[in-house]
């Protein structure tokens, strides 16, 4: 009697663990080629919808932002898509950049790991594989926009620019008219 227990019990833990491993399995995340990010301009209220390919920086106003890789659950798990962002800024006028955030991103949750910026907010909407590429993001500015080569070397610790030539936009038209009238 003791020996029919004993097998009951081996094959009932036997059949946890594969149930375990099994659900193991299936929760590991999936690697994405693409993230889907959005962006708010705090000084003009404006939100952009863009994606980047994994690997590749992208330029948003004066911020540069590197995927460094985007995951998405399966589709039968908790819906959750993460992304490795590096984002730094080169000022208008310096020749040094600044870090601003380096990090997992999650879609579910953007304050639990939140950019600290005073005009720009970025963050995770999704991951996607180049297939699923919407619409949206393919009409987005943003996207157009790639990011200047010699904006990309970076010496340890933070990227050090020459000078980055750019579009003029709302801020640098701000700057130069203040600019005028301090010296009228």
């Amino acid at each position: 009697m003791t020996k029919i227990n004993n097998l009951f019990l081996f094959v009932f833990i036997a059949a946890c663990f594969v149930q375990n491993v099994q659900a193991a399995e299936s929760s590991v995340m999936e690697d994405k080629t693409l993230v889907k990010l959005q962006a708010l301009d705090k000084s003009t209220a404006r939100t952009v919808t863009f994606q980047a390919k994994v690997g590749s920086t992208i330029q948003h106003g004066s911020l540069f932002i590197k995927t460094q890789a985007c995951r998405k659950s399966p589709p039968l798990e908790k819906p959750e898509s993460a992304a490795f962002l590096q984002v730094w800024e080169v000022p208008i006028g310096k020749k040094k950049s600044e870090w601003i955030f380096s990090g997992w991103m999650f879609a579910s949750s953007p304050a639990l790991s939140a950019m600290d910026h005073p005009v720009y907010d970025v963050w995770v909407l999704d991951c996607l594989s180049g297939e699923e590429e919407n619409k949206e993001a393919q009409d987005s500015e943003t996207k157009a926009q790639t990011a200047d080569p010699s904006a990309l070397e970076a010496v340890e610790g933070e990227p050090e620019v020459e000078e980055v030539a750019r579009e003029k936009n709302i801020n640098d038209i701000l700057d130069e008219v203040t600019t005028e009238e301090t010296s009228e």
